[in-house]
């Protein structure tokens, strides 16, 4: 039985909006799986009730905490013991549950991601990643979207590898197209930290680390001709996620639709994986509606059946640094 830690006080209007896409997940998780509520019992259980859903088909972990996107992480953290965040983190590390979602403050989510879960062996700096839809249908994995907004070469360098797992692993992309972002295809191009890290992915790339096509500039991303895996640091990668976001909000305001960009919409993109730690965790949008909310509890008992952690960690040892 996968058991799911959501966090149901997490994003701008919980507990209403994640009981509710908890309740939507019941219809593509199947008997196998049980979603776990951290968060003040009575009011998930008014939530449920409300939606005339039978309570017993969850766990619900009462909590007398919440942390606030306006708290401090680390604070926050260390200091409210019995937050939900906090209790779904403890029941991760004793193995109560498989993976841990949550649309609640980034921040914390990521203290719990480095205190609790910890960095696999080897990993230099955790990272987020999401699959973006492209225009061929396949999907492109962009990171890092917001985690690290200053990398060194050797950071993106592995972010290669990690990236190049994961879409393997998880979307099932045969020998990924790894590339790097950049302002034009030559190798000459870009900044210091990009001439580097395309020096360090390239020699990878010779040791047969992953398959690394070059340098990518940003307006060929989303046709899915160049590249399965795009590298760039935290600062370039949450520029284009939310650049992606407003083109989205545009298109939807002027009736500007196609299937392509009803793709970009972050309710249907779910949450974010936390990739390079020893466990699954997922973050969401704070303003994520039950749609998405769902989509992110979807999106991590995938990460957990296909093996995700297992097979980073085999990367990892097979071609570290």
């Amino acid at each position: 039985m996968i058991k799911i830690g959501v966090d149901a006080l997490g994003g701008d209007n919980a507990p209403k909006v994640v009981v509710r896409g908890a309740i939507e997940a019941l219809g593509y998780l199947g008997d196998s799986c049980r979603i776990v509520l951290f968060g003040n019992k009575d009011s998930i259980l008014k939530e449920i009730h409300d939606s005339n859903c039978n309570p017993e088909l969850f766990d619900i972990v009462h909590t007398s905490e919440r942390i606030e996107m306006s708290d401090h992480p680390t604070e926050s953290f260390l200091t409210k013991k019995d937050s939900s965040i906090v209790v779904g983190f403890d029941y991760l590390a004793t193995g109560k549950i498989d993976g841990f979602a949550s649309a609640g403050s980034t921040g914390a989510m990521m203290v719990g991601s480095m205190m609790v879960a910890k960095p696999l062996p080897g990993v230099l700096r955790p990272t987020i990643a999401i699959a973006i839809p492209t225009l061929n249908g396949s999907p492109v994995v962009i990171l890092d979207i917001g985690i690290n907004v200053d990398c060194k070469a050797e950071v993106l360098e592995q972010y290669a590898l990690i990236g190049s797992a994961y879409a393997e692993c998880v979307l099932g992309i045969e020998s990924p197209r790894v590339a790097l972002l950049n302002i034009g295809e030559e190798s000459s191009k870009g900044n210091t930290q990009t001439k580097a890290a395309y020096k360090l992915m390239e020699h990878s790339a010779q040791l047969q680390k992953y398959n690394f096509v070059g340098n990518i500039e940003p307006s060929h991303i989303f046709t899915g001709q160049t590249a399965d895996v795009v590298v760039c640091d935290g600062f370039v990668g949450n520029t284009i996620l939310k650049l992606t976001e407003g083109f989205y909000a545009i298109n939807a305001a002027t009736n500007l639709t196609s299937t392509f960009w009803e793709a970009l919409n972050y309710e249907k993109l779910g949450g974010t994986t936390v990739l390079g730690i020893d466990s699954v965790v997922t973050i969401a949008h704070g303003k994520s509606t039950s749609s998405a909310i769902s989509n992110m509890i979807r999106s991590t008992k995938h990460s957990i059946e296909t093996g995700l952690i297992e097979r980073l960690k085999s990367e990892l040892s097979n071609n570290s640094l």
